[in-house]
């Protein structure tokens, strides 16, 4: 199987140098009237011409000679090649990716919208280029497919499944991990290079994301409720252990119980309690 094959250019200055003597050649011919030898010079000249080429910073030049794949020339500035090469610019650049929010299934079956940010490079031109089609959509095609794969292995949330560890919503660097190593195998085929993966956009599909959202803020709801159960008992089991242990009054089992049901109420209440004050005796 063929692969990447780095090539040198000749220097093209040297070349203009030669463009330059041959022009000087023709001059001289044509006013010699050698009019064979002006011709040859002008198509010497032309020759020179068609293999002069510029390469930017992080740009390529895949050289193909009569179909053959003949190497790439990475190294950027001004070069010459034979004009019978045909030559195909492959950018090096890092590239940003952002593909389509998807409506796929979580690992539980909720529906979700998710999407993936990737920042690729070509690193293998000769795969990049005759190993797929089109490596643009070939990135585009692959990261869909590597989203909705990631999609289906995790839930979105442990509200269903309390025994995953591992959630979209909440182990980002995990779950960016495993899309990164997914989409770099896929990749990997066309000579391309994964930089950075990650999920750019998560959450529930519109119609369930009410109902989600209720489910979450009952839960939250739930939990602050058994916060504020669990400090009021303390709160009380405290005041009556305080008031046994200074001997400041001596309650009876019934009157504990008043006692611990007044002080929940007031703890627990959702409002502001309204005092009630007792001018009589314990019992009255």
């Amino acid at each position: 199987m063929k692969a990447d094959r780095e090539r040198v250019a000749l220097n093209g200055y040297v070349m203009i140098l030669v463009l330059v003597i041959l022009m000087g050649l023709v001059s001289y011919s044509l006013g010699q009237e050698w009019i064979l030898l002006g011709i040859v010079g002008i198509g010497a000249m032309i020759f020179v011409l068609r293999g002069l080429f510029v390469i930017n910073p992080n740009s390529s030049r895949v050289l193909l000679l009569f179909g053959a794949y003949s190497g790439t020339i990475k190294k950027n500035g001004f070069g010459w090649v034979l004009p019978f090469y045909t030559r195909k610019s492959v950018s090096l650049r890092a590239r940003n990716f952002e593909s389509e929010r998807l409506k796929v299934n979580d690992k539980l079956g909720n529906p979700i919208m998710i999407s993936a940010i990737l920042v690729w490079k070509v690193s293998d031109t000769f795969k990049a280029l005759f190993d797929v089609d089109n490596y643009e959509d070939f990135v585009k095609i692959q990261t869909d497919a590597a989203v909705r794969k990631l999609a289906g292995s995790f839930p979105y949330d442990q509200f269903e499944d309390d025994q995953s560890s591992t959630t979209l919503s909440s182990n980002f660097e995990e779950v960016n991990k495993c899309l990164e190593k997914e989409i770099t195998d896929r990749l990997s085929i066309a000579g391309l290079t994964v930089i950075e993966a990650r999920l750019g956009y998560l959450a529930y599909a519109p119609e369930i994301a009410q109902a989600m959202l209720k489910r979450q803020q009952a839960t939250a709801i739930i939990a602050a409720r058994t916060k504020i159960v669990e400090g009021a008992v303390g709160m009380v089991e405290s005041a009556l252990h305080l008031l046994s242990e200074k001997q400041i009054i001596n309650l009876d089992e019934e009157k504990k119980a008043a006692m611990v049901s007044n002080l929940l109420t007031v703890l627990c209440s959702d409002s502001d309690v309204e005092p009630i004050i007792n001018t009589g005796t314990l019992n009255h």
